[in-house]
């Protein structure tokens, strides 16, 4: 007989988890089947481990040069594995958390590989759900209201480009690389790409990135992008724009691997101990029974409307696997909105421009908003004031004064339209530049809010008052 549950969550993500929790709380009953573990790519895979990398690199290479600061440190080295350790128990402890809040909230939590099944004796609507054990015992039947498919993605390769796990990599398998290799090629500069290239690089490995749009960062403001080109180049990164790589083209052996590109028709090789595939990630649709609904899918993603519902009315779809902005935060807040759907809460639909987007390279990258150029293509007379960072105090005392803060808005009214920041801690500052989009706020507003000195949140007051050419420390 199948158990019954207000909502089947497919794909215990952060996504899937945290809709879990917000359904918990408006009352129902919840269930979240999951393959792997509760926390999904962002968890064990992605954000939080990544980032733990980068904090040991980040470490590392103030430790490198802490004479700087009149900290005598002697001789800096690696220990890779140690690094590995610590990552492994940030992600531990953090797994922990989410065990406890599942039964916190009383959510039933179902190991295995969760199907939609269609009209059966147990329901007249596609939506039943069979969980495939992973020991290979009998299913288990889910009879829920709601279904909330949040399977999330994986990394994208090359067609032709095999990942083998020992030349080539995905951001998965790299995670799991034990030793540092003394150089690595990127394939694709997105922000993974330069996430890991900022890592490697910090680590002291030798790093190319190859990108096959005319910039890296493309859809980061184009100043953006040029200031991290130059700063990457300046820890001695060489970036590749332009370039088609060719996956026939991979040789590899006991002295690494080579691979050529094709860069406005002439060939170019490349050659290093690993490459690592940065192009993008793939959603999670197969094997989860789409075919047993009328829920549609194209280029890939699962499609939905504002309130996330998919064709089938009682069955809802969150995160990466919809597309648009792969985001953990997005996701979480995917799910709120759709369970609250569920719950005839009539919540107000996500405006995508509102959502913070960053980089956790050194130095780190955030943005919210329009660039300039997506501005005056949308026909916005536009201003922008900018701010350097090696003018703020804080940023000296950091140590850490590359980079800028660029605010666009429009000439007409005034409205903030876009925040971009490269420089120390900018993934932090960026709350600021989003709740002033939220509040529909002006340059002039953000720069009459007295900002605490010395503070890094200092420029952001500076490059409000650039827009109208009122900065005062430049």
């Amino acid at each position: 007989m199948a158990e019954e549950f207000d909502l089947v969550v497919l794909g215990g993500g952060t996504g899937g988890y945290v809709a879990a929790i917000r359904a918990a709380q408006l009352g129902m009953k919840v269930a979240v089947v999951e393959k792997d573990k509760l926390g999904g790519t962002c968890l064990h895979r992605g954000c939080i481990p990544s980032k733990t990398l980068l904090r040991s690199a980040e470490v590392f290479h103030t430790l490198k040069n802490s004479e700087e600061f009149g900290v005598m440190s002697g001789e800096v080295s690696v220990d890779y594995a140690r690094v590995h350790e610590r990552k492994r128990k940030v992600v531990d402890q953090l797994h922990k958390g989410v065990q406890h809040l599942m039964k916190k909230g009383k959510i039933a939590v179902y190991e295995g590989i969760g199907r939609i099944m269609g009209p059966s004796i147990f329901s007249p609507q596609p939506g039943v759900i069979s969980v495939e054990r992973p020991d290979g015992g009998e299913s288990d039947m889910l009879n829920p209201k709601f279904v909330l498919v949040a399977t999330g993605s994986r990394p994208r390769s090359l067609p032709g480009l095999e990942v083998d796990g020992n030349y080539v990599y995905t951001s998965d398998e790299i995670l799991l690389l034990e030793e540092l290799p003394e150089s690595l090629l990127i394939i694709g500069g997105g922000v993974i790409g330069i996430e890991w290239a900022s890592l490697f690089s910090d680590f002291g490995v030798k790093v190319e990135v190859v990108e096959y749009e005319d910039r890296i960062l493309p859809f980061e403001d184009e100043e953006i992008s040029k200031e991290m080109t130059r700063l990457l180049k300046r820890k001695k990164v060489k970036v590749h724009t332009g370039v088609k790589v060719l996956p026939d083209t991979l040789e590899s052996g006991d002295n690494g691997a080579t691979i050529q590109g094709d860069k406005k028709g002439e060939t170019v090789t490349f050659a290093a101990d690993k490459i690592l595939v940065s192009v993008g990630r793939q959603a999670n649709t197969e094997g989860i029974g789409l075919e047993n609904t009328s829920i549609k899918v194209e280029n890939g993603h699962i499609v939905v409307n504002d309130m996330f519902q998919t064709a089938e009315s009682h069955i809802y779809a969150i995160g990466d696997v919809i597309g648009g902005l792969q985001l953990a935060h997005v996701a979480s807040h995917e799910g709120i909105l759709a369970v609250e759907h569920m719950a005839g809460l009539e919540p107000d639909p996500i405006d995508y421009d509102m959502v913070p987007r960053c980089t956790y390279s050194r130095p780190e990258i955030a943005s919210v908003g329009l660039t300039e150029k997506q501005a005056r293509e949308q026909g916005y007379q536009v201003k922008t004031g900018k701010f350097q960072f090696r003018a703020i105090g804080k940023a000296l005392i950091y140590g850490e004064h590359d980079g800028f803060v660029k605010l666009v808005s429009d000439e007409t009214t005034g409205d903030l339209l876009g925040v971009h920041m490269i420089g120390p801690h900018v993934t932090d500052l960026i709350s600021e530049g989003a709740l002033a989009r939220v509040l529909d706020a002006t340059p002039w507003e953000i720069g009459h809010t007295i900002h605490p000195h010395p503070s890094l949140s200092e420029i952001m007051g500076e490059a409000a008052l650039a827009v109208d050419g009122k900065q005062i420390h430049s």
